[in-house]
């Protein structure tokens, strides 16, 4: 009878048997590969990150809105991985620049966000990401809380450049776009840490 999966949908393991060899052929079905598995991951770390974009408070006495934004960056990257989630961090900024509202609510919309006092931040994400997908690959907690700092460091580093651009002044950049954020950016970067070393070890257990 000829078989119904096929030699490209099945492989062949050894099993013991009655014959002269003491071996018997069984065909196994192979994994099926799903070709929108790479794109569809992308797409939905991009909308976490756009969904955390929403929650955003505008502060008084800075440019800079507080968001959650941050908070799922180091969560994509650590959890999806280093390439997806620098790749849909950079999906994120594309659709953005190109008008689809995933920037959050409070500024201009499109091309123009990333050159404003909040550019900085966006474009570091996706450097961000890569580093902490790459840095709590294997889930230790040390590795996580690590990683979730230096990721939010990265993306400190690039909001920082741009503000004292577009203030002229270092001094400036830091009082308006670091020193109020601090003190959260670091629950932030505990909660990341946390999330982050327990999905990797429910992951473990799973596998």
């Amino acid at each position: 009878m000829t078989n119904p999966i096929g030699p490209r949908d099945s492989r062949t393991i050894l099993m013991p048997g009655r014959r002269s060899s003491g071996v018997g052929r069984v065909q196994v079905p192979k994994r099926v590969r799903l070709p929108l598995a790479w794109p569809l991951t992308l797409v939905a770390a991009a909308a976490i990150v756009a969904l955390a974009a929403q929650v955003a408070v505008k502060l008084p006495f800075s440019p800079v809105p507080f968001t959650l934004q941050g908070l799922a960056v180091l969560l994509v990257g650590g959890l999806f991985g280093s390439a997806v989630g620098a790749g849909a961090l950079v999906l994120y900024l594309t659709l953005g620049a190109f008008g689809v509202p995933v920037f959050a609510p409070i500024g201009p919309a499109g091309m123009a966000r990333l050159f404003g006092p909040t550019g900085g931040y966006l474009l570091a994400f996706p450097v961000a990401a890569a580093l902490v997908g790459r840095m709590a690959e294997r889930g230790r907690f040390t590795r996580c809380f690590l990683a979730s700092l230096t990721g939010m460091g990265l993306i400190y580093l690039g909001g920082w450049a741009q503000l004292a651009i577009l203030t002229g002044s270092a001094l400036k950049a830091v009082a308006v776009g670091i020193v109020p954020f601090v003190v959260q950016d670091l629950l932030k970067v505990v909660l990341a840490t946390v999330i982050l070393w327990r999905g990797h070890h429910a992951l473990r257990l799973r596998a």
